[in-house]
C-alpha cells in the first residue's frame, strides 16, 4: 500500500517536471522570437535613420530631422538592436 503511494506520487513528480519543462521551451521560444523580431525593427531604425539621406524615398524624411538628433539615437538604435539580437542568439533567460 505504502510502496503504491509512493510511486504514484513519483509518478505525479515527473508529469510535473515534464509540464514546467514544456512551459519553459514554450517561454524560450517566446522570447527568441520577440527578441529577434524587436532586433529587426530597431536595426531597420537605426538603419534609416544613420543611411536614410541616401535613399531617395526616405530623404525628404530623414532630412527634415536635426542631424545631430538622428545620429545621436540612429546610434543607440544600433548599440539597442544589436544587443536585442546578441540575447535573441545566446538564449540566456
Amino acid at each position: 500500500m505504502s510502496e503504491n503511494i509512493n510511486e504514484r506520487i513519483s509518478d505525479r513528480m515527473k508529469e510535473i517536471e515534464r509540464q514546467r519543462q514544456m512551459d519553459r521551451k514554450g517561454f524560450v521560444l517566446f522570447r527568441t522570437v520577440r527578441d529577434f523580431t524587436m532586433a529587426t525593427l530597431i536595426l531597420a531604425m537605426a538603419f534609416l535613420l544613420l543611411i536614410g539621406e541616401h535613399i531617395p524615398k526616405t530623404r525628404k524624411l530623414v532630412l527634415s530631422v536635426d542631424p545631430l538628433m538622428r545620429y545621436m539615437f540612429g546610434g543607440l538604435c544600433l548599440i539597442y538592436g544589436s544587443f536585442r539580437l546578441y540575447r535573441a542568439i545566446k538564449k540566456d533567460y
